[in-house]
């Protein structure tokens, strides 16, 4: 998937991430929470990025925003949206992007949202921030997209604070900050987590019908598969920082090739019904940083783990048009195309 830096820059995607490195200091060294990582998102996209906790998810977002936690860094990589690397830019360039035209709606409203302030006036806080609109008009357009979210009676709603809404509306209220200044990308990370069944059903149709009215691309962060089946046109795997496996959702779900793919969509119910297995589960857990296996950074979990898993870590690689999978066992078509082709 690596392409120069002036293809990166002169490319058709709304963002391209190249190269992405993101570390932690360790007490033997960085740890590398996000590995090379190669991603790219065209305008209108949804995108889905899976993987179990602590694969990397949250921090390639936190990566994109320029907001990666203390001692953490981005080491190295480009991040180019709209034909600026953002790792490149100087802060006061930085904060335009950030809210304007990429925004993110985090994993958890209730630590997200300040709890001394209204809604009204964090969800004006954006608009405010940029200085294109007044305050008036701020708090209007503000009002407006609480409406737009489904809140009802939105202009008495502003003056409510985060702990006397439900969790469903606060996670309106976090759809809403992350819309109300229009941005061209939004960054979702499990919009739907801790929410019941009902809600999150809510909370994704209200999000693909502003995907639809808006028309921007999303990158949708989860665990949940089903989430990504219903939202996504194109899914990403990821596994202790790296892309393992990147196609079409139909793609994925009808053959995942990579095994810690398949291991994710055996543990559906939904899946294993449909081919008449028993609940599947992957053994073992995500690897700490700092002691990851030689080789294949899953070959301790993986069944059909053979000799070279254990000696070097595969390349990502392309094994049909648009697909791409980081393992050994299909490294024979990489070859067969690159036959063809000659």
């Amino acid at each position: 998937m690596a392409i120069s830096h002036d293809e990166a820059l002169m490319s058709p995607s709304l963002l391209h991430i190249q190269d992405l490195v993101t570390v932690f200091p360790g007490p033997r060294g960085d740890l590398v929470a996000v590995d090379g990582l190669e991603l790219s998102l065209s305008p209108g996209e949804i995108l889905g990025l899976v993987g179990e906790s602590g694969c990397g998810k949250t921090m390639t977002a936190l990566s994109v925003m320029g907001l990666v936690p203390p001692p953490g860094r981005v080491a190295g990589g480009r991040i180019i949206f709209d034909g600026q690397d953002l790792l490149r830019v100087d802060q006061e360039r930085l904060r335009q992007v950030r809210g304007a035209e990429i925004a993110m709606i985090f994993q958890e409203p209730m630590t997200s949202l300040n709890p001394v302030f209204t809604i009204g006036r964090q969800v004006a806080e954006g608009l405010l921030a940029h200085g294109a609109l007044s305050k008036r008009q701020a708090y209007q357009r503000a009002a407006e997209a609480l409406a737009k979210v489904g809140i009802p009676d939105a202009a008495r709603r502003m003056k409510a604070y985060p702990h006397q809404l439900s969790g469903g509306m606060r996670q309106r209220v976090m759809i809403a900050m992350a819309l109300v200044a229009g941005p061209r990308l939004v960054i979702a990370d499990e919009p739907t987590t801790a929410l019941d069944v009902t809600i999150q059903a809510q909370i994704l149709e209200l999000m693909r019908r502003l995907q639809a009215e808006v028309g921007a691309a999303f990158l949708l962060i989860t665990h949940n598969l089903a989430v990504v089946a219903e939202m996504a046109s194109r899914v990403g795997v990821m596994y202790t920082g790296r892309l393992v496996e990147i196609c079409g959702v139909r793609e994925l779900f009808a053959e995942p090739l990579h095994p810690y793919s398949a291991g994710l969509m055996a543990c559906l119910p939904a899946m294993a019904e449909r081919r008449g297995q028993r609940l599947n589960t992957i053994g073992g857990t995500v690897p700490p940083l700092d002691a990851l296996p030689p080789g294949c950074a899953f070959s301790d979990r993986c069944p059909r783990r053979f000799d070279p898993c254990q000696e070097a870590e595969p390349a990502l690689a392309e094994v049909a048009p648009g697909r791409w999978v980081r393992c050994f066992l299909h490294h024979d078509q990489v070859r067969d195309r690159s036959r063809e082709a000659a």
